[in-house]
């Protein structure tokens, strides 16, 4: 883009530079929205309607520990259900929603590195030598987070949620858009909570939070951790322990970033 005679954009300038990152953004996303669009059949066969099934390879997994424990009750998914469609559009309307949100899914690391060719230029060269591996990074956890949520999270939902019965003589029929929009949030859920480490190195590079400040509020992370996995899972002890493991070592990773950061402000400083 055109700059002024100053060598620095204009407000204006910034604002239209921005403009054309979004758009290149959209576009991407558009793309890979059309795509999983056109390949239906493996969007919602073989990935979104496959946790519900007894051959889902999470839900053979339970299967097998169940039987090794001695414990029917830990088997999930063994009975799968029905997906009705109650509206004329219905299914059109779900088939556009999801293949926008897969488009999204899938343009993520596009989506990360155009921001971040927007932010580059105000940083520092040490800045930019410090964080050129934040869009891998952004990127691996965001997809990490959505095969975490989607092999481990979303089967056991859809196992509490599509037996749970509050009398005998009410039948659960699942209507789609519920089904699908049950998975697409908290896989999406699953991505963006998995972005704390990255979260951490940013607020731990202006100085907002310290190893100290998590070190102390330790125990006060955990307990919201605990929440947030009572909330995206079933309320049953084992699903809450296998939701929060992953949560609190990415916790203890956060504290690890922060203290090198930290380590290396001083470094800094002293020299």
């Amino acid at each position: 883009m055109a700059k002024n005679t100053s060598g620095e954009m204009s407000f204006l300038q910034h604002l239209e530079e921005l403009r054309w990152h979004i758009i290149k953004s959209v576009v991407a996303i558009i793309v890979f929205a059309i795509l999983a669009f056109i390949f239906k059949n493996i969007i919602f066969d073989d990935i979104l309607i496959a946790p519900k099934e007894p051959g889902f390879f999470t839900n053979r997994a339970f299967a097998v520990f169940a039987e090794k424990m001695n414990t029917p009750s830990l088997k999930i998914n063994d009975k799968p259900f029905q997906l009705i469609s109650i509206n004329m559009s219905g299914q059109f309307s779900t088939h556009i929603w999801i293949s926008i949100i897969s488009g999204f899914i899938l343009a993520f690391p596009y989506v990360i590195y155009q921001f971040w060719s927007f932010l580059s230029p105000a940083l520092y060269e040490k800045e930019r030598r410090y964080t050129k591996y934040a869009i891998f990074a952004i990127s691996a956890l965001f997809f990490m987070g959505i095969l975490f949520g989607y092999y481990l999270i979303v089967p056991l939902s859809i196992h509490f949620l599509g037996s749970y019965q509050v009398s005998a003589s009410v039948i659960n029929t699942i209507n789609l858009p519920s089904y699908f929009s049950t998975i697409a949030s908290v896989t999406l859920a699953s991505g963006l909570v998995f972005e704390l480490p990255v979260v951490i190195f940013f607020l731990s590079k202006i100085g907002i939070v310290t190893p100290e400040f998590l070190r102390k509020y330790r125990k006060h992370a955990i307990i919201v951790i605990l929440i947030v996995a009572a909330i995206i899972t079933p309320p049953d002890m084992f699903s809450q322990i296998l939701v929060t493991i992953p949560l609190v070592v990415l916790y203890e990773v956060s504290i690890f970033i922060s203290a090198a950061i930290q380590r290396s402000k001083e470094k800094e400083a002293a020299a």
